[in-house]
């Protein structure tokens, strides 16, 4: 299990990434990654979890930047699935 702070760091991360993200970002700014947003969501995860679920996290915050309606949810119940 990890702490709390943690999962609420990754979820204002998702949000604000999510927010400031739209299709075609990746064309249209230069230097913008989204794979990039996704490591930086995840950056607080580091070492506190598997490699699986960290993988399974990378398609969650990918999928939650890309389009927050449809996998938040998604999202939420995985963290609070691992955190304390």
């Amino acid at each position: 299990m990890i702490d709390r702070a943690i999962t609420e760091a990754v979820t204002y991360r998702v949000a604000v990434a999510a927010l400031s993200y739209y299709d075609g970002k990746e064309d249209t700014q230069r230097g913008y990654s989204l794979r990039d947003d996704v490591r930086w969501c995840l950056e607080p995860l580091k070492g506190e979890v598997s490699a699986a679920a960290e993988t399974t996290f990378t398609w969650l915050v990918s999928s939650t930047i890309t389009d927050p309606t449809a996998n938040r949810e998604r999202l939420t119940n995985g963290l609070a699935a691992v955190s304390a």
